[in-house]
C-alpha cells in the first residue's frame, strides 16, 4: 500500500505534515529529542529528553518500574563515555506528595554495546513523600546494548505516582 508523506512546510515556520516544528520566532517545539552538535566535533554531541512514566498500587512493593519515552529507553552511542543529568520528580494524583532529585551519573559503553555506570551522584530536591511511602529513583542500564533509563518506586504509596524526568546527555566517542 503506498504511503503519502508530507512535505516539509515553510509557511508559519518550518513543519512536517500540519505540526510547526521551528516556528517564525526560530523556536523549537513538538521535537521529541534535540540534538546538538559542533559541526567541528562530530564526535560530541548533546541530546535532550522529556521522560514521563505513571505507576500504580497494583505495582508489588518493591518492584521497580522502568522509566521510559514511549516505550524505549534513551539510546547511548557505542564505544562513547556519556554524562548523563536527570532533573526527575514523582507527584500523587492529589499533589499532596511529591519527590525531586537530580541524578548526575557518567555512563560508558564498550564497543559491543555493554553499558557501564562509572558513577552517580543524587541530590534529593525535595522530599515531601508521605509518611510510610518509600519512593525512589536510581539509573538503570537496561540490561540491553547502548540503552539507559531510570528506575523508579513507590515502596508502599498507594495509587498513583506520576514521573517526569527531563534529561541532559552529553556524549563523546573514544
Amino acid at each position: 500500500m503506498a504511503i503519502q508523506t508530507e512535505v516539509l512546510r515553510s509557511e508559519g515556520g518550518f513543519g512536517v505534515n500540519e505540526k510547526v516544528i521551528i516556528t517564525d520566532e526560530y523556536d523549537i517545539k513538538n521535537a521529541n529529542t534535540l540534538e546538538v552538535k559542533n559541526s567541528e566535533f562530530a564526535n560530541c554531541s548533546r541530546r535532550d529528553y522529556v521522560l514521563r512514566l505513571q505507576t500504580n498500587a497494583s505495582t508489588p512493593s518493591g518492584i521497580l518500574s522502568l522509566f521510559v519515552a514511549s516505550a524505549t529507553p534513551i539510546t547511548l552511542d557505542i564505544s562513547s563515555i556519556n554524562f548523563i543529568t536527570g532533573h526527575i520528580i514523582g507527584t500523587n494524583a492529589n499533589g499532596s506528595g511529591f519527590y525531586a532529585v537530580k541524578s548526575e551519573t557518567t555512563v560508558t559503553v564498550d564497543a559491543i554495546g555493554g553499558v557501564t555506570a562509572v558513577s552517580e551522584l543524587l541530590t534529593t530536591l525535595k522530599d515531601s513523600i508521605p509518611s510510610g511511602e518509600g519512593w525512589t529513583v536510581s539509573y538503570y542500564d537496561t540490561g540491553n546494548a547502548n540503552q539507559f533509563s531510570y528506575n523508579v518506586g513507590q515502596g508502599s504509596a498507594s495509587g498513583t505516582i506520576l514521573w517526569t524526568a527531563h534529561v541532559q546527555v552529553v556524549s563523546a566517542d573514544w
